[in-house]
Parts: C-alpha cells; structure tokens; sequence
C-alpha cells in the first residue's frame, strides 16, 4: 500500500534538505517500509520536485545508515537490524535512568497532573488502536519526564534519540498484544514519580525498556 508522502516545506530550507527531511521522517515512522526500494522518478512525482534533491537526498541516508545500496538494484530502506536496536537501547537505558532519578526529585505537582493526563491519552489512543495515534502519545508521555528533569542538554539528547527510536517504537506498537502492557508500565513510573520513589522508578523504567528490546527483536528475527 503506498502512503502518502507530504513534504513540509520551509522557506529557510533548501529544496533538497526539505526533501531529505521529508524521506528521513517517512523512513523513521515506517511510511516507507524497511526493505521498500526508493525509485528516484516515482519519489520524484509523488513529492512533486526533480530528481535532482531525490538523489542527493538517498545519498545523505544512506551514510545514516538509513538508506542501502544494492548493486543491481538500486536504493532500498535498510531494514532494522538487531545491532542497531541493542546500541539505541542501551544509550537509551542509560539516559532514562538518570532522567527517572532527575524526574523524581524536580517534577513539580503541575508536571505531574500533566503526567496523569497524557497517561489518559495514551489510554485512549491504546483502546482506539490506532498505531500512529499510540506512538505519539507515548512519545509525550516521556516528553513530560524528560522535562520534568529540567535538564535542557539531557532533554536534547534525548530528542537527538528519539528520533532514531521511531521505526523500534513503531515496530513494537505493531504488536497489539504488548499495548495493555504499556499501559501498565506506564502506570507504574506514574506512581513511583507520584510518590518520590528513585529506586522504584528506575527499576519501572528499565523493565519498560527491556520489554521493548525483547519484543523487537524477536520481531527482527522472524521478518528474516
């Protein structure tokens, strides 16, 4: 099924980093599927510019690793490998332990009713079953965390990460047998935060995490 492809443009941007970004975004949230090949002419008209930036664009992710050249075939969406996700994650782990420990101590009561309502969302977007909804709600729900540790450097590392979370988050969301279970997870980093609990948020942080981990790549495996 081909999705549509819309390109944001920005009149400070050159036409070929809008259309990069425009790719990079399709790729990370799995509109252009892993293993998809990028045909320059057919990007080219669905997102109405020359082949030009197209070009110059593939060329750009694929040295992000987003992007593999075949030979004889051309460009294709790399798939999600095994090593990537467990170097993501394990950064990952790391920096949203000390957000959690940072999170606990900083969160004012207003961070946390806000906290309280996006676990409400993401409720919502979980029963509603719709993957891209779930996604994003539980993006700000964590972006509620994030900034709860009023950390600005940590905040914008974590950003700088998340963006390469996408296509795992997605991957896992995928599994509409996991959600109830996140929604679980979640509860519990709300009320170790609710109640000042470091240790038990760390230790609810980190289950979550791992659980994702394991779900993906057994799903990595059996796409091979």
């Amino acid at each position: 099924m081909e999705h549509e492809l819309k390109v944001n443009m920005n009149e400070y941007l050159p036409l070929r980093d809008v259309v990069f970004n425009t790719l990079r975004q399709a790729i990370l949230k799995g509109e252009l599927e892993p293993g998809e090949r990028l045909m320059e002419i057919q990007l080219a008209d669905r997102l109405g510019v020359s082949r030009t930036p197209i070009r110059e664009a593939i060329r750009k992710l694929e040295l992000e690793g987003l992007v593999l050249m075949i030979p004889r075939k051309g460009a294709e969406v790399a798939k999600i490998s095994e090593k990537s996700l467990r170097d993501v994650l394990e950064v990952r782990r790391s920096l949203e332990e000390l957000a959690i420990e940072l999170a606990c101590q900083r969160m004012t009561e207003d961070d946390i009713n806000a906290l309280e309502a996006a676990q409400a969302a993401f409720k919502t977007a979980v029963n509603a079953g719709d993957a891209m909804n779930i996604a994003e709600t539980d993006e700000h729900y964590h972006d509620i965390i994030y900034n709860g540790t009023g950390n600005n450097r940590l905040v914008q590392i974590l950003n700088n990460l998340r963006e390469q979370m996408y296509r795992y988050r997605l991957e896992y969301i995928k599994d509409a047998d996991k959600r109830q279970i996140l929604v679980v997870e979640h509860e519990h980093i709300l009320k170790a935060l609710h109640h000042r609990h470091v240790a038990e948020a760390k230790t609810a942080i980190r289950e979550h995490i791992d659980n994702q981990e394991i779900t993906v790549s057994r799903n990595i495996k059996e796409q091979r």
